[in-house]
This record gives structure tokens, C-alpha cells and sequence, in this order.
């Protein structure tokens, strides 16, 4: 992993953003007639959620040394749990496939709780101690940003289209 460079190893987390904003642009293209919101926001908790996360749990598993060499930390027992933490998040993602929008604002959420504490864990790390490793910085914090915000602000969106849908299909009322 060493002999990639840098730029290789920062960006490999961004594949899972790029590769469920691809599935999702063509399934909207192929499918105009179901909500844009929707087919978004299931495409990126799938790939980029659940994939992600499935990914970043395996990898603390199954390689726990070359991970923390990658975020630029000692071995720890954390490491564990940083790995259960990714795997129910990639549990949240996965089950949103098939979830309420309700449902994937409250995966988003759980999603933000862990993400964005990790980001901010990535920044003091850069800013307190200099860790400009390939894990702590670049891609991984772009993804720790941007999958939690992508996915609440696609919720967000398509539950005030189905209140829309749901107000517009209520019968009026006449009053005398």
C-alpha cells in the first residue's frame, strides 16, 4: 500500500460516492416517472453508506496494522470498535433500500451522529497534530462529510414531496 501514491490512497474512499451518483443519475434516466429524491437517496445508501461502511469494517478486521498505518494512529483495541460501529452503519445503509423516508431520514441521522464525530475526530488529528495521513485526511473526510449531509437532505426533500403528494390528493373541503 506504501508504493501507491498518496493521491491514490486518499481518493479510493470518493469511489463510493461516485459509483452510487452514477448507478442513481442512470436509474433516473431509465426510470423518469418514480421520485428523482428517492432513487438518489436509496442509490447513495446503498453504495455509499452501506457499501462504505461494509468496506471500512472489513478492512479494520481483516487488516487492522495497515489500517491504523492508513489514518496514521497506533494499534488499538479501537479498532474493533470502530469496525462494529461501520458495520451498523452499513447495516442502516443497506436497509434503506427498502426503507420509508421517514426511515432514511433516521438512518441519515444515525448516519451524522458517528460520521461527523469521526470528521471531527480527522480535523483536530490535522490541525493539532499534523496527520496528513492518506486515512485521516482527503477522501475519507469528504465522505464522512457528504454521506450523512447527502443522505438527510435527500430525505428531507422527498418527505415534503410525499406531504405535497398526500395534501394534494386530500378532498377539499366546502364550508357553508
Amino acid at each position: 500500500m506504501d508504493t501507491l501514491p498518496y493521491a491514490v490512497r486518499t481518493s479510493f474512499p470518493l469511489l463510493f460516492l461516485l459509483v452510487p451518483a452514477l448507478g442513481a443519475l442512470l436509474s433516473c434516466r431509465r426510470h423518469p416517472d418514480r421520485p428523482a429524491a428517492e432513487t438518489w437517496q436509496r442509490w447513495w445508501a446503498v453504495g455509499a453508506l452501506g457499501a462504505g461502511s461494509l468496506w471500512v469494517a472489513v478492512s479494520f478486521l481483516a487488516a487492522p496494522g495497515a489500517m491504523a498505518d492508513a489514518i496514521g494512529f497506533a494499534r488499538s483495541p479501537f479498532q474493533f470498535e470502530i469496525a462494529c460501529a461501520n458495520l451498523g452503519m452499513a447495516l442502516l445503509g443497506f436497509r434503506a433500500r427498502s426503507a420509508s423516508p421517514r426511515e432514511r431520514l433516521t438512518g441519515g441521522l444515525a448516519a451524522a451522529a458517528f460520521l461527523w464525530g469521526a470528521a471531527a475526530g480527522h480535523l483536530y488529528q490535522w490541525f493539532a497534530h499534523g496527520d496528513h495521513a492518506a486515512g485521516n485526511t482527503g477522501g475519507i473526510l469528504a465522505t464522512d462529510v457528504l454521506v450523512p449531509a447527502v443522505m438527510i437532505a435527500l430525505a428531507v426533500r422527498d418527505l415534503r414531496r410525499a406531504a405535497r403528494t398526500a395534501e394534494s390528493s386530500r378532498p377539499s373541503r366546502v364550508t357553508a
